[in-house]
C-alpha cells in the first residue's frame, strides 16, 4: 500500500472554524474504536490519530512540539515521511510511552518555538479539510468529498472498474488485490456476503503464493464474515487455516482463541455435518524403522505418529485410520480407536488395534475422527525432521509401507515323535512334537481329542520338554515374517541351559497351555494314554506270523493348536498311532508219539521296538488236551528269563497228551487254549514301546513292570495221522485231454471213522462241497457248490463228479474239491499235494487245409 500524501507544511486552523472544531471533537469522542475479531492486536496504521497528531505538528515546524523522545525519533526516523516504521523498530515500552506523551499535547518545554501551542486532532482535521476545499474547483469532486458515504461510493466504483480491467488484461494478481480493497469497504458497510466472496479470492491468491504475512491480515476478516453469515463449514475451515499459519504471526492467546472457536462450535448443534479437512493442521506418519510384519490372519497393534498443530491439548472422541494396499487402488482395512484420545501440541504416538488383513503391503491412507459432532479428515503425512531421517515425508518420495502381511504359509507343525508300535492295553507315553516355523507360539493352547479306543490317563501329569533332536535353525524366534528368511537368523539357543527345559502340565477341559519357554523352540509333549482292545490276541498255526491289518490296532488323536497374538492362528491335524501286542504267537506240532503224546512248539515273535524278558509262561488247555509230566502247564524248556531282542523270536516247547472225546463233548463248544506269558519290557519312550506309566502312589516301579502278563488264544491242530475223511482224485478216463473237449472230473469221499471220534456236523448226513478252479484255464459246466449225502458210519463212500472243459494247453492244475464244513485236519487227500494234468492242443481241422 502506498503512503498517504503529506504536505510539506501542515495548514493552520482558520479563525472562523471554531464551531467546526467543536463539532469534530464531539464526533471523535462519540466514535468507539472497533475491536478486531479473535482479539487480534496489530500495529497502528499511518492514519491512526496518535500518529496523525504527531506528524501534523511536526510538519508545522522543523522540530516536533512534543516531548524529547518524540523530537529524537522525529529527527532520526521521520525523514522519509513514513511513520509506519516506528512501531517495528522501537521497543514496546518506548512506543507506549511515546503514544502516551503525544496525547498530552504538552508544551515544548525548554525548546523555543514561534508557532504556538500544538494542534489538537479536531483542529488538524478541520484545517486539512479547509485547505483541501480551497484546492478543488470541480463541484463533483467536492460533492464526493463532502461525506464519507459519497466518498466510499465513488471509491467502490473506481476500484471495481480498475479490478475488472486488471482481470480482463489477465493481470490476475492486481485484480485480486483490488478485490480485497472492495471487500474491506463491503465489510465496513456490513455487506458480509460480498465481502466474503472477495476475501476468498484474496486468501486463495495469498495462500497459493505462500504470502502468509498477508494472509494473516485478511483471513481473520474472512472468518468474521463467515461467522456473521452463519457459514459453519467455512468458518471452521478459516479457523483451521489460521492455526496452520506460522506460529510467529499470532500471539499465543490469539491461537488459543482460534482453537476455542473450533472446539466450541464442534460441541454445539451443527446444521451441516460437513467433514473438515485438517491436513494442514494434523499430520501423521508411521514410526521409524522397518514396516510391521504379520502373517495371514494375524492381529496386532499398529503405532502411528500424529503431529498436532493446535496450541493446546485437544480431545478427539474417536479416530479411524485407513490403510491403502499398494497392489491395487482399493482401500484396505480401517483401524478404529473408539476411546477418547488427547492430542498434545507437537508429536503424539497413537496405537490402533489391527484386525487381520489380506496378504500384501499397506501404506497409510486417510486419518478421520470426531471432535464432538465435528467430523474431520487428514490425508497428509508428517514432514517434520531432516530430509535424511525416517520422519521426513515428501510427495516426491515413494510412500514407505507401514505394514506387510505375508501370504499363508505353515507357521507350526505337530507330529508324532515315533512311528513304531506301542503296547496296547497299557499306559504308554505318546510324544507330540510341537515345532514353530519362524513364528512364536507364546500363549499357545493345544486342544486334545482322543479317538475311539484311546483314552488319556488324567491321573498322570503331561510332561513337556525341549526337543534336543531338532536341528539348529529349524525353529525361528520371530513373531512373524517371510518363510524364506535365512535360517541363521532364526537359530535357537543351543546353550546347556536351553536344553534343560522341562515342565509338568495339567490337562484342563481337554486343553493345555504352552509355557513361555516353548514359544520359540521345538518341544515334545509326552501324554500318558491307554489304547483299549477287548479282543484276545490269537495265535497262528503256521511257522511265520500272520500279517495283521495295520488298521486293526490303529488309534487316532485329534489336535488343534491355537496360537498367535489373539489366538487367531489355528493348526488342525490328526495323528495316527500304532499299538500292538508285545508278541505274536505261532504253534507247530514238532513230534507225534505213538502214545498220543505231542510236542508243541510255541514261537514268540517280538512286535515292538524294545527288549522283552520272559520270566514265566504257562498254557491253559481245553478238555481235548492235557499236560504231560508234572501237569503244571509250564514248558519243558524252562530257560528263564528268556530275553527277546527287537524284531527277533524265541521258542517254548510244551509236552501235551491227547484225550479221547465223547459225542457229548463234541456237542459243546470247546474252550480256547490260552497261553499266559509274564514278561518285562525294557524300552525308551523316545524310540517305541516302553514300560507302562506307573501310578504316582506306586513306589516300586520295577515290580510293576515285571508283573505284565500277555495272554493269547492258541489253535491246537490235531495230527494229520488221525483223519476222519479221505478224499481221492480218481484217474481221468484218458491221457489225451485236449483243449475244447469236455472232461468229467471225479472225486471219491470215504468216511474213515465213526462220528463219535471226530467233529463233523451232527444234525444230519448232508455234506457241503465246493469246486474251485482257475477260470482262465477251466470252464465248469455244472454246479460248483452243493450238498451231498454221506452216511455217518465208517466206510461210507460217495463219488462227486463235475463236467469241465480245459481252455489252455500244457501242464495245469485240475479243479480242486473242497469241503468247507469240515476242518482241514480231519481230511486226508490223495494225492496229498497239488498235482498237474496234461492238456493237449486242439486237434487240427481239415477245413483249414489248403491243397498244395
Amino acid at each position: 500500500m502506498l503512503p498517504w500524501p503529506k504536505p510539506a507544511v501542515w495548514p493552520s486552523v482558520p479563525d472562523d472554524a471554531t464551531s467546526e472544531v467543536v463539532v469534530k471533537e464531539k464526533m471523535i469522542l462519540q466514535e468507539t474504536p472497533r475491536v478486531k475479531h479473535f482479539g487480534i492486536q496489530r500495529k497502528p496504521l499511518p492514519l491512526e490519530p496518535t500518529i496523525l497528531v504527531r506528524e501534523a505538528n511536526r510538519r508545522r515546524s522543523s522540530l516536533s512540539v512534543g516531548n524529547s523522545s518524540e523530537i529524537f525519533y522525529g529527527r532520526v526516523e521521520f525523514n522519509d515521511g513514513l511513520a509506519a516504521d516506528v512501531p517495528a523498530k522501537m521497543p514496546q515500552a518506548d512506543k507506549a510511552h511515546e503514544f502516551m506523551m503525544s496525547r498530552t499535547y504538552s508544551s515544548p518545554g525548554n525548546f523555543d518555538c514561534s508557532i504556538g501551542r500544538p494542534m489538537r486532532l479536531a483542529e488538524i482535521f478541520v484545517a486539512a479539510e479547509r485547505a483541501l476545499k480551497k484546492t478543488i474547483s470541480n463541484p463533483d469532486l467536492q460533492k464526493i468529498l463532502s461525506s464519507v458515504e459519497n466518498f466510499e461510493q465513488k471509491y467502490m466504483e473506481l476500484t471495481k472498474g480498475a479490478a475488472d480491467n486488471y482481470h480482463h488484461s489477465w493481470w490476475k494478481r492486481y485484480g485480486v488485490v483490488l478485490d480485497g480493497e472492495i471487500a474491506a469497504v463491503c465489510f465496513k458497510r456490513g455487506n458480509f456476503d460480498l465481502a466474503a466472496k472477495s476475501y476468498e479470492k484474496v486468501c486463495a491468491l495469498y495462500a497459493g503464493e505462500g504470502w502468509e504475512d498477508l494472509l494473516a491480515e485478511v483471513l481473520p476478516s474472512l472468518a468474521e464474515c463467515q461467522k456473521s453469515l452463519n457459514d459453519e463449514a467455512g468458518y471452521l475451515l478459516s479457523c483451521v487455516r489460521l492455526l496452520s499459519l506460522d506460529k510467529g504471526l499470532f500471539l499465543s492467546k490469539e491461537r488459543q482463541a482460534f482453537q476455542s472457536e473450533v472446539v466450541s462450535l464442534a460441541h454445539n448443534e451443527m446444521t451441516n455435518h460437513v467433514p473438515l479437512d485438517v491436513s494442514s493442521l494434523i499430520t501423521f506418519s508411521g514410526n521409524p524403522g522397518p514396516p510391521m510384519a504379520l502373517c495371514d490372519g494375524d492381529t496386532g497393534t499398529l503405532s502411528v505418529t500424529v503431529w498436532s498443530g493446535f496450541p493446546d491439548d485437544i480431545t478427539l472422541d474417536s479416530l479411524t485410520l485407513t490403510l491403502m494396499a499398494t497392489y491395487n487402488a482399493d482401500e484396505g482395512g480401517k483401524l478404529r480407536n473408539s476411546n477418547a484420545t488427547v492430542l498434545k501440541p507437537g508429536r503424539n504416538t497413537i496405537t490402533f488395534p489391527l484386525p487381520p488383513q489380506k496378504p500384501g503391503s499397506y501404506v497409510l491412507g486417510v486419518l478421520t475422527g470426531h471432535i464432538g459432532q465435528l467430523t474431520f479428515r487428514s490425508h497428509s503425512f508428517s514432514k517434520g525432521g531432516p530430509a535424511d531421517s525416517d520422519d521426513f515425508m515428501s510427495y516426491e518420495k515413494p510412500t514407505r509401507p507401514i505394514l506387510k502381511v505375508f501370504k499363508p504359509r505353515p507357521l507350526a507343525d505337530l507330529s508324532a515323535s515315533i512311528s513304531s508300535a506301542l503296547l496296547i492295553n497299557e499306559t504308554q507315553w505318546i510324544g507330540i512334537i510341537a515345532q514353530p516355523i519362524n513364528y512364536s507360539l507364546k500363549g499357545a493352547v493345544l486342544h486334545i481329542d482322543t479317538g475311539p479306543g484311546l483314552m488319556i490317563e488324567e491321573s498322570h501329569s503331561i510332561e513337556m520338554e525341549s526337543n534336543k533332536k531338532a536341528g539348529h535353525g529349524s525353529v525361528g524366534t520371530a513373531n512373524s515374517g517371510d518363510a524364506t528368511k535365512d535360517s541363521s537368523v532364526a537359530a535357537k539357543d543351543c546353550s546347556p541351559a536351553a536344553d534343560k527345559h522341562f515342565e509338568q502340565l495339567c490337562l484342563v477341559s481337554g486343553k493345555i497351555e504352552f509355557p513361555d519357554w516353548a514359544s520359540d523352540v521345538s518341544s515334545i509333549l509326552w501324554i500318558p494314554t491307554r489304547a483299549i482292545d477287548d479282543k484276545l490276541a490269537r495265535g497262528s498255526s503256521s511257522g511265520a506270523p500272520e500279517k495283521q491289518s495295520i488298521v486293526d490296532r490303529m488309534r487316532t488323536i485329534a489336535l488343534k493348536l491355537e496360537f498367535g497374538i489373539s489366538k487367531n492362528q489355528i493348526y488342525d491335524t490328526t495323528i495316527a498311532l500304532h499299538f500292538s501286542d508285545p508278541f505274536h504267537v505261532s504253534t507247530r506240532v514238532a513230534n507225534q508219539c505213538n502214545d498220543s503224546t505231542l510236542l508243541l512248539q510255541v514261537t514268540l515273535h517280538s512286535q515292538v521296538n524294545a527288549t522283552l524278558s520272559v520270566y514265566d509262561a504257562w498254557l491253559d488247555l481245553h478238555d481235548g488236551f492235557t499236560h504231560a509230566g508234572q501237569g503244571n502247564g509250564r514248558p519243558i524248556s524252562a530257560f528263564f528269563p528268556l530275553v527277546i531282542s527287537p524284531s527277533s523270536r524265541a521258542g517254548l516247547l510244551f509236552c501235551l497228551c491227547l484225550e479221547k472225546r465223547t459225542a457229548e463233548d463234541e456237542n459243546n463248544v470247546p474252550p480256547e487254549n490260552i497261553l499266559n506269558i509274564r514278561y518285562e519290557i525294557a524300552g525308551d519312550r523316545t524310540i517305541g514301546a516302553h514300560p507302562p506309566v506307573t501310578m504316582k502312589s506306586n513306589e516300586n516301579a520295577e515290580d510293576t513292570s515285571k508283573n505284565l502278563v500277555f495272554r493269547s488264544a492258541l489253535v491246537l491242530q490235531q495230527p494229520v495221522l488221525s483223519p476222519c475223511l479221505a478224499v481221492g482224485f480218481l484217474p481221468l478216463p484218458s491221457d489225451s485231454i485236449r483243449v475244447g473237449q469236455l472232461v468229467t472230473m471225479k472225486w471219491r469221499v470215504e468216511r474213515l471213522k465213526d462220528i463219535e471220534e471226530k467233529r463233523v456236523p451232527q444234525n444230519n448226513d448232508k455234506m457241503l462241497y465246493e469246486i474251485n478252479a482257475n477260470s482262465d484255464k477251466w470252464m465248469i459246466a455244472g454246479r460248483k457248490r452243493g450238498h451231498v449225502s454221506l452216511d455217518m458210519k465208517q466206510g461210507s463212500r460217495i463219488v462227486i463228479s463235475i463236467l469241465c472243459m480245459p481252455l489252455v494247453a500244457g501242464y495245469i492244475h485240475p479243479p480242486h474239491l473242497g469241503l468247507p464244513g469240515i476242518d482241514e485236519v480231519s481230511i486226508t487227500c490223495s494225492p496229498a499235494g497239488c498235482h498237474l494234468v496234461r492238456v493237449l492242443p486242439p486237434a487240427p481241422s481239415s477245413s483249414f487245409c489248403v491243397p498244395a
